[in-house]
């Protein structure tokens, strides 16, 4: 009989490696701790709009297209992907904007109208980045770090591509204006990281991008979400909705876990455990200090975390087709380093902001009714190791940013709203078990990266293995989904010790 296996968490991560495993004939339950699955990736619904409440940018859509080869099935007959043109567009505080896709033409049009001169430096950074996206993603990201000798194997590659720059540093070798190095070194925001602090090696995102495309999956990421779990379900799996985990239970005698137990006090039991819960979070508070010789509470606190967000879900009863709205919008404040350095550093809630501005409806109309636009706004703030009083802060916070919106892109916003939700680091913390409210989890620099950072095969118990934002490979949905694949193989080929 095949070994059981119980996930904990139905994010990206969590279905992928569930999926994986029931290919491979393995009875695999998921406990889930909200009311629908999803984790980060939930969906609100509101008056006959729906808003992605996670991740909405699809990049290296093969890994999804391999999760329903397993199982004989194609990913186009579960939910459709169409592409994005552009892949955003980016304005900077005066509201000039520049935007691109995987067109090196349109590319250098764009760079032509702020700097001639970084054409050439462009080209030469593109250049750069493909060794470091064949190396950092192509053979590392599925590969599992399980000992030092997996780092140091790879780590004179990891210096000859600079590794040790910022991306930020990286880009500004190749490219002098300063609105473009902030075009081309803000992806690490896009997975929790500093661009002054994370690794050059997450320069690569940019070339993933421009590899693949990015896409949207029509009816939301939502739908891809539903596309997993009922190709989860066809393949014998089990998802049990509303149930908590409220511990791991450790076998103390063997260095193994044997189960979980809910909130409602009931007990699970099996051979093996995935959690896709936050990697802190599950050490912190699902494990007694006890238990753990590595991840002790002093290891967990002492760990750098990316940053939260602050995310408004609205809906409008006109729409916005004339505005200069693209469908994935990035909107720079007058701030750049400053501003990071108040999110990052001293984690104080600046007066500017910048902003990530999601236009779904531009690409799928059914996602308002008829004649409505919907939208979300994302903020990046400091997660919950400053002092920032939420409760008191975040409606002055959502107004301010409603106002800006309205005055520079949205005019008749406030008369024109329907519906508006927001979430903030709280709503990270207490609804999406992320330790400090981080909304990435371990922020992504070099010496949280790869081995560094938490392993996928637990370093306390052998049978418990991690997926999701906070273990190898990192945050995004390439990197999440990737984790999966690193868990399938460290469960078919277990390391030796």
């Amino acid at each position: 009989m095949s070994k059981r296996v119980i996930v904990i968490g139905s994010g990206f991560g969590g279905l992928a490696v569930a999926i994986r495993l029931a290919a491979r004939g393995y009875p695999v339950t998921i406990f889930e701790k909200r009311d629908k699955p999803g984790g980060r990736a939930y969906v609100y619904e509101m008056d006959g709009f729906k808003f992605d409440g996670g991740p909405t940018v699809i990049t290296a859509p093969f890994l999804f297209d391999e999760l329903f080869e397993l199982a004989g099935r194609k990913r186009e007959d579960y939910v459709t992907f169409v592409p994005v043109n552009p892949f955003y567009r980016i304005f900077d505080a005066e509201g000039r904007s520049f935007e691109y896709n995987n067109q090196t033409d349109l590319i250098y049009a764009q760079i032509e109208k702020w700097n001639p001169a970084d054409k050439e430096g462009y080209r030469r950074f593109l250049e750069s980045t493909r060794p470091i996206f064949e190396k950092g993603f192509l053979q590392l990201a599925d590969q599992p770090f399980t000992h030092l000798k997996d780092m140091l194997k790879v780590a004179p590659d990891l210096v000859r591509l600079r590794s040790y720059q910022s991306v930020y540093t990286y880009v500004s070798q190749f490219v002098q204006n300063d609105f473009l190095r902030q075009v081309f070194s803000f992806h690490p925001l896009l997975i929790g990281g500093n661009p002054y602090d994370a690794s050059s090696i997450y320069a690569m995102i940019h070339y993933l991008e421009r590899e693949w495309g990015v896409y949207f999956a029509m009816g939301g990421t939502g739908a891809l979400v539903n596309a997993l779990v009922r190709l989860f379900q066809e393949m014998g799996g089990r998802l049990v909705l509303n149930a908590e985990v409220d511990e791991i239970l450790v076998d103390t005698g063997r260095r193994r876990v044997q189960g979980i137990r809910l909130k409602d006090g009931s007990v699970e039991t099996a051979d093996i455990i995935i959690s896709n819960a936050d990697v802190a979070f599950t050490y912190r508070y699902l494990i007694p200090e006890v238990y753990r010789r590595k991840y002790t509470n002093r290891r967990i606190e002492r760990m750098r975390y990316s940053m939260s967000l602050f995310v408004i879900y609205f809906g409008t009863r006109r729409r916005y087709l004339d505005s200069r709205l693209a469908h994935h919008n990035i909107i720079l404040g007058p701030r750049y380093k400053g501003l990071l350095d108040d999110i990052f550093r001293r984690k104080v809630l600046a007066e500017d902001f910048s902003l990530y501005l999601h236009m779904p409806t531009l690409t799928d109309p059914s996602l308002a009714p008829e004649g409505h636009e919907a939208f979300y706004v994302l903020s990046p703030v400091p997660h919950l190791g400053g002092k920032v009083n939420w409760e008191e802060t975040a409606i002055p916070y959502k107004n301010r940013i409603l106002e800006f919106l309205e005055a520079h892109y949205l005019p008749g916003l406030r008369e024109n709203l329907v519906v508006e939700h927001y979430i903030d680091p709280l709503h990270f913390r207490d609804v999406l078990n992320s330790y400090l409210g981080s909304a990435f989890s371990v922020e992504p620099i070099l010496t949280q990266s790869a081995w560094f950072r938490p392993h996928n095969r637990s370093e306390e118990f052998e049978n418990l293995y991690f997926v999701g934002a906070g273990t190898h490979p990192g945050a995004g949905l390439p990197g999440v989904v990737s984790s999966a694949k690193v868990v399938e193989k460290l469960i078919l080929n277990p390391p030796s010790s």
